[in-house]
């Protein structure tokens, strides 16, 4: 039984990095700005994981969201202070900084994990990570500059911040974590709204926009996070991240024709080989047994 679920781990978390890897294409297709976005995002994303709370647990819904307690606090707070921070270094240094210091959060991950909860990634995940941090190091090519000191330590903020939310949800694996992600949606809206103070105008295409981001997209990654984190270990769940920055650039290149370089299709490629060449080996091998 912990064997299929597993592999029905695996494959749930290689399907929401790809829905999710879209990301970059409807952030390209909104006119919004960027902490316009951001809070309609929260706004949908928290409806649609009310919506998966009534539905699973109907008038118990309240009490399961107080129930998380102060673990769903601290990981609904470093989620929103992932969101935040990513923004920020988004907007204040290269992409290809924020790429690279991203690319990072697999082994910042794996470290806090096998500090506080002794889990040691097998060979053939560091091998993994390695081969697609590579990847990741083809794809900025020319790209990566001092940038601003400012972006660089939003982007390693992101890092750490995305890194503890894994190790926490991983630790509290036995509980229902759906609602850090509703706290975490919450700060964000919050955040967002004083600093735009509580003026977020968006045009009507912009909506329908970050209704799919944040409600479909967002909604069935976040949840499928959460439901594979019970039977993947925090390192292995941060590796699918990086189909996400492999697939992005070429959904933009198919649907926007932003041609990318020839070293991000490269890296991509590397990437994508070896995130769904271990995934696809472990399966098989899996199934044989």
């Amino acid at each position: 039984m912990n064997r299929d679920m597993r592999q029905l781990a695996i494959l749930l978390m290689i399907a929401s990095s790809v829905v999710i890897s879209f990301s970059g294409l409807v952030v390209r297709l909104l006119d919004a700005g960027p902490l316009v976005m951001n809070f309609y995002r929260a706004l949908f994303l928290m409806g649609a994981i009310l919506v998966l709370l009534f539905l699973r647990y109907r008038g118990a819904a309240i009490v399961r969201v107080i129930g998380v307690g102060w673990p769903g606090l601290m990981a609904g707070a470093m989620l929103a202070g992932a969101g935040i921070t990513f923004l920020q270094s988004m907007t204040h240094t290269t992409v290809a900084n924020t790429l690279f210091v991203l690319g990072g959060i697999p082994f910042v991950t794996s470290g806090l994990a096998w500090i506080f909860l002794k889990e040691k990634p097998g060979r053939p995940t560091l091998v993994t990570m390695i081969i697609a941090f590579f990847g990741i190091v083809i794809m900025i090519g020319e790209g990566f500059t001092i940038g601003s000191v400012y972006g660089n330590l939003m982007a390693l903020m992101t890092t750490l911040f995305f890194s503890i939310y894994a190790v926490i949800v991983r630790f509290n694996r036995q509980v229902d974590m759906l609602p850090a992600i509703l706290i975490s949606t919450v700060l964000i809206m919050a955040m967002t709204g004083l600093t735009q103070r509580g003026v977020l105008p968006i045009s009507k295409d912009d909506l329908w926009l970050c209704l799919l981001w944040g409600g479909v997209m967002s909604g069935f990654t976040s949840a499928s996070f959460i439901v594979a984190s019970r039977h993947i270990i925090a390192a292995e769940l941060t590796i699918f991240m990086l189909l996400e920055f492999a697939l992005g650039p070429v959904w933009v290149w198919l649907f926007v024709n932003e041609i990318p370089s020839k070293w991000t299709l490269a890296g991509g490629a590397l990437v994508i080989v070896a995130v769904l060449g271990r995934s696809i080996l472990e399966l098989r091998a899996r199934s044989a047994t």
